[in-house]
């Protein structure tokens, strides 16, 4: 274990800037994104579920014209040959949509705001809310960290896998309820604090280390 913990921390040195501009880029969203892009960022974690980050990324590409204005059938369209699902995912746009234009008129960054500080209640809303299609504990903090907010793990098949592979969680099975993804999440954090490296920062760590990437 002490072998593998001193790697990973010579990993961590040789990419640790570059993780890090890549958390100034989610800040950026925080400080500066309006609510158009709030969305957008919600809907390419509705693409990377059961998928991958590549391909919400050329999912998004294919619908951000028609993004808030496309119905089913014309978003369905777009994303074929670009998406696996086409026709589900563009469901689940049109559903959400409308869910959050009846609850918050689409202001999202009001709505985040709404939370102040509680950190749960937050992931709560996209993770649990029935109108907010296509997004579970995994993407709820998926989209969260890419839109600027600290603390919350994105415990994809890469990050179990390693933490299972550092023994610190007993199976790399994806956790299937709120209380079981806490326990890992917080397995995670003894785990950063061990290494000595940044949680959030490790989080990237972890997940590049698996696809040679560091993307959102």
């Amino acid at each position: 274990m002490a072998g593998e913990l001193r790697e990973l921390r010579e990993s961590y040195k040789l990419k640790r800037a570059a993780i890090r501009e890549r958390l100034g880029d989610f800040a950026a969203i925080a400080r500066d994104g309006d609510d158009a892009r709030l969305f957008e960022e919600l809907v390419f974690c509705i693409f990377t579920a059961g998928a991958s980050a590549r391909m919400g990324l050329a999912s998004i590409e294919r619908v951000r014209p028609i993004l808030f204005t496309g119905a089913h059938r014309r978003l369905e369209k777009a994303l074929v040959g670009a998406h696996r699902f086409p026709r589900a995912r563009s469901g689940y746009i049109v559903t959400t949509r409308n869910w959050l234009r009846i609850d918050c008129d689409l202001r999202l960054r009001d709505k985040l705001d709404s939370f102040g500080d509680d950190t749960e209640a937050r992931r709560d809303y996209f993770a649990r809310t029935p109108g907010i299609k296509g997004i579970g504990y995994k993407e709820a903090s998926h989209y969260l960290r890419n839109i600027g907010y600290r603390g919350y793990a994105i415990l994809d098949k890469h990050i179990l896998r390693t933490l299972h592979d550092f023994g610190v969680i007993d199976s790399p099975k994806p956790p299937g309820t709120k209380k079981k993804y806490l326990a890992i999440e917080e397995n995670m954090r003894h785990f950063a604090r061990e290494a000595r490296i940044d949680f959030d920062e490790l989080d990237l760590l972890l997940w590049s280390n698996r696809t040679g990437e560091i993307l959102k």
